[in-house]
């Protein structure tokens, strides 16, 4: 039996189904009903029907105990209703860039969710339940390794990509910062396995992902993994575990491009740290169940202080993470995996409302460059970007952008399947152009839904048009391992001789070193 829970006015529903390629929600019938339930292995769930595009949230893909790694989830009996997202990993304040209000924040609308330790959840978004096998997009989210959610941003709702591509979209949370990526492993006992557990997690749901996907009109052979900032370190490095071997074939990684992780002398250094400063004597009888959230949080503070260390990240342990992602040597097991890399082209540079001076561009490069290469770093800067304004020498990225080289030269040393690599210039005019191409900006265009973030775009015909050409060129590599679409001029493997880059702005173009001479000062 089918529900109707709403429908459009007819001739609405009509006219917002062809506006700006599918990008506008709300505008067909949403029902449930026994044509959305779906068989999984641990019980029967039911999403709901949106306007032709079949939606679950909040699935659960495993369970696991404190600081264990992940098992299958408990079984259900009945229907499980999956119609809202389910809780996100337990992590400190929600994003929130600089402590106040800015425009970062009006443009990106981070969602505030509730969190659990049971967080192991995805979200799925399908235009069939049969059996026509479509390609398979799977996202893991940014935030680093300790925030963030599948759904914290707007952007990344995959109706509208997955009706564009005919493909399934599908979101992960996992478990984040201490709970994560603590490394317990020096304890030994029942903590023997304590160790890279947020990509533990990431595994389970790309093996739930095999398992099931098929159920939901999806390809288990054809899976791509993808993620921006943090989630293209998580992708990063995934491509250096084996246990994911196979469970992928195709990468994304946007403004994450990550080549190290920690060294395991390091990690297990701050597990036993963090066990003393909870008052306990580190061994194979230690129980950390006991203690909140919160008095984790404490002792992990206490003891990175006292050790002078950061956060809570990946480590090359030797058994699920075997080698540095991509340095000194890209990972073989991974070889055959196209990647799409790319980063912003201002990134992390917010200063575009700032009207800076030569005198305050010299101020803050000086100290890093000193007189000479700052001199020259002048030079090489106008022979890339000639005629910008002062501040752009501060506001245009070229550390993420390094990485991006890096990493493309390191996978193109494997002689595998060939990687692809973009630098997203579109600069968003709200707020006066404060935002510019930063950390992020490409979302709503690659996810297809500047409908849904129109604070960060603009909303603009002009952006509309910008989504019509980038997601289509991610919907492309999704199904093919290739970008090249009829959207964008021919888009070149990398090579590190020519250094073929896509420019994406409003008027795409393949670039070779055109910015090669800047790499240098990273």
């Amino acid at each position: 039996m089918r529900r109707t829970l709403f429908t459009a006015v007819g001739v609405l529903m009509i006219l917002g189904a062809c506006k700006n390629n599918g990008q506008v929600s709300g505008t067909g019938p949403i029902t449930t009903g026994d044509d959305c339930i779906v068989e999984t292995g641990a019980g029967k769930i039911m999403g709901y029907n949106d306007a032709g595009i079949y939606t679950f949230k909040g699935v659960p893909y495993a369970k696991a105990d404190r600081f264990m790694p992940p098992t299958d989830p408990a079984p259900w009996e009945g229907v499980r209703k999956t119609q809202v997202y389910g809780p996100q990993a337990r992590q400190g304040q929600n994003m929130n860039w600089g402590g106040q209000p800015s425009d970062y924040d009006f443009g990106f609308q981070f969602k505030n969710e509730k969190s659990s330790e049971d967080c192991q959840r995805l979200n799925i978004w399908t235009p069939g339940l049969d059996d026509r096998k479509r390609p398979v997009f799977v996202w893991f989210h940014g935030g680093g390794y300790s925030s963030g959610s599948a759904i914290f941003l707007p952007a990344q709702e995959g109706t509208a990509l997955a009706r564009k591509g005919d493909i399934v979209v599908v979101t992960v949370n996992h478990r984040l910062n201490i709970l994560g990526y603590l490394d317990l492993t020096a304890l030994g006992g029942k903590y023997a396995e304590s160790v890279n557990l947020g990509q533990q997690d990431l595994v389970k749901a790309l093996e739930w992902v095999r398992d099931h996907i098929e159920a939901f009109g999806g390809d288990p052979g054809c899976v791509t993994i993808g993620g921006q900032s943090g989630g293209g370190g998580k992708t990063s490095t995934l491509m250096a575990m084996p246990s994911a071997k196979g469970l992928f074939h195709r990468a994304i990684v946007q403004s994450g491009s990550t080549l190290r992780q920690q060294e395991p002398a390091q990690s297990r250094a701050l597990g036993l740290a963090v066990v003393e400063e909870l008052g306990l004597k580190p061994g194979p009888d230690v129980d950390l169940d006991t203690f909140s959230y919160e008095e984790l949080v404490a002792a992990g503070n206490r003891a990175s202080r006292r050790l002078g260390r950061g956060g809570f990240s990946p480590v090359v342990d030797g058994k699920y993470l075997v080698q540095h992602p991509f340095d000194p040597v890209a990972a073989e097991c991974s070889a055959e995996v196209p990647m799409l890399i790319g980063s912003n082209l201002n990134e992390f540079c917010y200063t575009n409302d700032i009207p800076l001076s030569m005198d305050q561009v010299r101020a803050a490069l000086l100290p890093r460059l000193g007189e000479e290469k700052f001199e020259a770093f002048l030079r090489d800067f106008e022979s890339v970007y000639p005629g910008q304004a002062p501040k752009e020498l501060v506001n245009t990225d070229f550390r993420t952008r390094a990485n991006v080289i890096r990493q493309a030269t390191a996978k193109h040393a494997l002689g595998g399947a060939d990687a692809y690599v973009y630098l997203f210039a579109w600069k968003s005019a709200v707020n006066d152009g404060a935002l510019a191409a930063c950390h992020g900006m490409e979302l709503p265009f690659m996810f297809n839904n500047v409908a849904s973030q129109r604070e960060m775009t603009g909303g603009t015909e002009e952006a509309y048009r910008m989504a019509d050409k980038v997601s289509s060129a991610w919907i492309a590599f999704i199904k093919t391992g290739n970008p090249n679409c009829k959207e964008l001029p021919a888009w070149e493997p990398f090579n590190p001789d020519e250094n073929p880059t896509m420019v994406l702005d409003n008027t795409p173009e393949l670039k070779k070193n055109h910015d090669a001479v800047m790499l240098k000062y990273w």
